[in-house]
């Protein structure tokens, strides 16, 4: 989409759709309304006004309400769009508002829209949310559709022009925010067609080619590994679980490095993404209807390459690396076993007592591996437990680690970013169900508590490294339209991500410009409390 900034009453903008967002509080109270909707109601006649109350719409949080205005207006039809109390309002709102108002602009088959800004505090936040939701909205994944052409092919949302309120002239931070919001959305998107994509066309070797592709787009430095490698690399838990595929796996490692030497001497950010590209289950074998989306377990890479596109592009004052295993966990003939013992990069034992909980094994030959980069700081991504998805459902990412500050300054990425995380227990209370007769450990315990037992598996192998592990396995695709969510992927990680890199690189400049020295090296960042939750 092409995002301009429209000056003017919004009530006079040309364009097929206009889009005006509504507090609860803004219908019946006069003196709480704003200049666009009284606008809008005053060419109307009042009946702008008049109709929401005859509809039943009171701008509560996901109403919606579509008018023709024959006319009066510079747009054909008019979109009201709920964002309910403003005491409770988050840029998350916003962003999922404009996602259901660009989902009913595009039904109306509008090629131009022009939406009033609300009257923010943080306008620069406002109009961010405002663009990722209208981009996030848009999104549809029909490669795959033959049939229906003409709804495949109907007019979508091209121009979307943002007034600001009464008074406030556009800068460039305001262009920034639109820059930025654009390219995180797109990345987004780009991940979503990924997890999106059937798993016999996206194989592991596809997912590596991607990888290439984004990279030599971006500038990223990129090594992908095959088997043979990895033998080399000793990570005998990735190569049971790859060993019963026909697919070769592949071992992805992405780099983002300043230019500026002492920036190089940095301690690296290192991101790690799950890329099971397809899991049967292997020998302990899922059900049919357990298996129908298990090409979505590689979401957890997605998001990484999808952070790392943007990642390209904010050029932080420190080193990057992004690091997934992909290969598919498949029955055969040749397939790791129940029972099997298997040999990790770290020279710990695994007794395997199930085929299915085969991405933590691969993760911690991964993690093991990062982490002799000796990073500032790990974060792994991953479709992990279903334990995780009975406990916080399909929408919040489950978040562990026992470092306060790492944990503090992800979770306040994803706030920030609208991404909600949630802080639950790594405790030594669970270790017993690691326990194993004749190796080290087990790969996997009791049900209860599986997804605590996971992310100790995972502990494992980052040592004493700053570590924090998302447990995606519910957020990572929405069983149904909501927003700017569609059903399918969702993309959830990349704008964490993303943020998370932000906040990290201002705050190495502000403590470089504060010491008088860009030499510093980073550390996790300080939390000013700790978390709550």
């Amino acid at each position: 989409m092409n995002f301009t900034f429209v000056g003017g009453d919004s009530a006079r903008a040309k364009a097929d759709v206009l889009v005006l967002p509504v507090f609860d509080t803004e219908l019946h109270d006069k003196k709480k309304q704003t200049a666009a909707i009284t606008s809008a109601d005053k060419k109307l006649k009042g009946l702008l006004l008049k109709s929401a109350e005859q509809e039943g719409f009171k701008g509560k949080n996901e109403q919606l309400l579509t008018l023709h205005t024959h006319g009066k207006l510079g747009a054909a039809r008019v979109v009201l769009v709920g964002l309910g109390s403003r005491a409770k309002f988050t840029p998350e709102v916003l962003r999922l508002a404009m996602g259901r108002a660009v989902k009913a602009t595009n039904r109306l088959r509008a090629k131009s829209v022009v939406v009033a800004v609300p009257v923010l505090g943080e306008l620069q936040t406002a109009v961010r949310a405002m663009v990722e939701g209208f981009e996030l909205g848009a999104y549809r994944f029909d490669r795959w559709r033959t049939t229906n052409k003409e709804e495949k092919n109907a007019p979508r949302a091209e121009k979307v022009g943002l007034v600001l309120p009464e008074g406030v002239k556009k800068d460039r931070a305001l262009d920034a925010a639109v820059a930025l919001g654009r390219k995180i959305s797109e990345a987004t998107n780009w991940a979503r067609d990924l997890v999106n994509e059937p798993a016999g066309a996206l194989t592991p070797t596809a997912l590596a080619e991607a990888a290439k592709k984004m990279a030599g787009e971006t500038g990223l430095t990129i090594e992908v590994l095959g088997r043979k490698d990895i033998e080399k690399l000793k990570m005998g838990m990735f190569l049971g679980v790859t060993q019963g595929s026909v697919e070769e796996p592949k071992l992805i490692h992405l780099t983002w490095s300043p230019e500026d030497a002492e920036h190089q001497k940095r301690a690296p950010l290192a991101l790690v993404g799950k890329a099971i590209t397809f899991d049967s289950g292997g020998l302990s074998l899922k059900t049919a209807d357990g298996m129908v989306d298990m090409k979505t377990d590689m979401a957890g890479s997605a998001a990484v390459l999808g952070a790392m596109r943007v990642i390209a592009e904010l050029k932080p004052p420190f080193p990057v690396h992004a690091y997934m295993g992909a290969c598919e966990n498949m029955p055969s003939g040749t397939a790791y076993r129940p029972g099997d013992v298997l040999v990790s990069r770290l020279g710990k034992t695994v007794e395997i007592t199930n085929t299915d909980a085969e991405g933590r094994l691969v993760l911690g030959d991964v993690l093991a591996w990062a982490n002799e980069q000796k990073p500032a700081m790990i974060v792994d991504l991953a479709t992990l437990t279903g334990a995780c998805m009975i406990a916080l459902g399909n929408y919040i990412v489950g978040a562990f680690g026992e470092d306060d500050q790492a944990m503090w300054s992800v979770l306040e990425a994803g706030r920030t970013a609208g991404e909600e995380l949630w802080r639950m227990p790594v405790t030594d209370l669970q270790r017993d169900a690691l326990k194993s007769d004749i190796a080290d450990m087990k790969n996997a315990g009791e049900r209860w508590g599986g997804a605590i037992n996971a992310a100790l598996f995972l502990k494992e192998f980052v040592g004493e490294t700053p570590w924090v592990h998302l447990d995606i396995a519910g957020p990572s695709q929405s069983p149904k339209d909501r927003g700017y969510h569609s059903r399918g992927a969702t993309g959830v990680g990349v704008r964490t991500l993303v943020e998370l890199t932000r906040r990290r690189a201002a705050e190495l400049e502000n403590t470089a410009a504060d010491d008088g020295d860009k030499t510093v090296v980073a550390k996790a960042p300080a939390a000013a409390k700790k978390p709550q939750r």
